[in-house]
């Protein structure tokens, strides 16, 4: 069983630059529809109103007669802090301004000003003659800039490794000194015939991984990924799957509001800048206590002995690890009923354990059959349950009520997969991770279990 964590005493709740993202300017205009999110952290808050259960009404399918979506998934978000310095700096950094980051950009303005104006870690073109900068929010950002961006926020001062070099990256170009750190800390990596890819664009799970090591997880992210059983039953993990995950667990991805999903980015996705703006922003100010509290809850992550059954859903459930939260949400391949692939949390239990149906079939097929589990939303599962289990009973396989804002009523649901750990899908962190239940916000709004699997 994973030791029980320390309390918190206040735990507060072939491109370039030049290469526009999917969408583009058309991308933008749609956005134009988004709330804007213009004071520091607000991104970070809870949007007045907005439905985060992620719970919608299936009863053409479910048999349920009423929609009960509740607001409330998953814990509060993590708070954006900043440190003495970057204080100062903010205090004499408002003569730049980027004339190309509008209304569109809302959702992501804080992070641009923090990474290109507090900071110039990308503040990567020159002033235009009216001595505005342009930032180019759309744009999809090349390792290059990346790696420059990454080296300028985690180790400025280092030095290049001079035996190090790229098949496809003169040393002395002004990119070497910046790819050479990066590579030699671990945070990025080059092909085995040595090119580093200096044009190729950056994907979510690739700026995950760099972050996730620069803040000092490395630990963590290689524990989950051999992530085993106690008798010694290894899972086939995605690539990158530990530090995809962690970044999701410290809020490295923006997760759009409900009608907005198809902004949102899966762990393959190529980023535009915007993006990987909000990620270094939000890596570079998080709390002292996180990274701390991720690494244990996760440097000797190992799961129970488990039976076939329960090993075929911890096999089938990892693989969508990083997929973004969608609200209403069932699906992990494309479907004519979303713009994107995602889950809500009862979306993921669904997708996880109830069997085939007229009209509701997982594809790819699972290897199991599932079992019965017809209600859609959490709080249909949580009413039609005849037997209420307890934490201490649960067992692997077994779904996991919360009531998050403690108004009696259920409006979260996971799978628990042992010692201390579930399959979860929640606004925060904004998608599918292995999350730890054992103590914290889940173990404190934890309601009651219900069991699936049969035997």
């Amino acid at each position: 069983m994973r030791r029980p964590l320390r309390r918190l005493k206040d735990p507060i709740p072939g491109a370039d630059h030049g290469t526009m993202a999917p969408g583009g300017r058309v991308r933008r205009r749609r956005l134009r529809a988004l709330i804007v999110i213009a004071a520091v952290g607000a991104a970070m808050l809870p949007i007045p109103g907005r439905a985060r259960a992620g719970d919608t009404d299936r009863s053409a399918r479910a048999g349920s007669t009423t929609a009960e979506g509740e607001n409330g998934s998953g814990p509060p978000p993590i708070p954006v802090v900043y440190d003495r310095r970057d204080r100062r700096l903010m205090a004499k950094s408002g003569a730049i301004t980027f004339a190309d980051v509008d209304d569109t950009e809302a959702w992501a303005k804080t992070a641009i000003e923090h990474v290109g104006v507090t900071h110039d870690w990308m503040r990567d073109f020159a002033p235009k003659n009216d001595g505005t900068y342009p930032f180019r929010p759309d744009a999809l950002e090349t390792r290059k800039y990346f790696a420059r961006s990454l080296v300028k926020a985690f180790a400025p001062a280092a030095k290049p490794d001079p035996t190090l070099v790229f098949s496809d990256l003169d040393p002395s170009t002004a990119w070497y000194r910046y790819a050479t750190v990066a590579v030699q800390k671990g945070w990025m990596t080059r092909t085995a015939d040595g090119a580093f890819l200096p044009d190729r664009p950056v994907t979510m799970s690739g700026v995950h991984r760099a972050l996730v090591l620069a803040l000092g997880l490395r630990p963590a992210a290689r524990a989950l990924d051999a992530i085993h059983t106690r008798d010694g039953v290894r899972f086939d993990v995605p690539r990158n799957f530990g530090t995809t995950m962690l970044g999701l667990r410290l809020g490295l991805r923006f997760n759009f509001p409900s009608g907005s999903e198809s902004r949102d980015v899966g762990p393959d996705d190529a980023l535009p800048r915007a993006y990987v703006a909000y990620s270094l922003f939000r890596a570079t100010t998080q709390p002292s206590w996180t990274v701390p509290e991720v690494l244990r809850q996760y440097d000797e992550v190992k799961l129970p002995y488990l039976g076939p059954r329960q090993r075929a859903v911890v096999r089938w459930g990892i693989r969508y690890t990083g997929y973004p939260y969608y609200w209403g949400g069932e699906w992990g391949i494309r479907n004519p009923s979303q713009s994107r692939t995602g889950f809500d949390c009862s979306g993921l239990t669904w997708w996880l354990l109830r069997h085939n149906a007229t009209g509701w079939n997982v594809a790819p097929p699972r290897p199991y059959r599932g079992w019965s589990l017809p209600e859609r939303t959490s709080a249909e599962m949580a009413r039609l349950t005849s037997k209420r289990i307890t934490y201490k009973e649960l067992r692997p396989g077994d779904i996991m009520f919360y009531d998050g804002n403690r108004d009696g009523v259920v409006d979260h649901v996971d799978t628990y997969i042992g010692n201390g750990y579930s399959l979860d899908s929640s606004s925060t962190p904004g998608g599918v991770t292995v999350m730890w239940v054992g103590d914290g916000w889940y173990r404190d709004h934890f309601r009651y279990g219900r069991r699936i699997l049969p035997g």
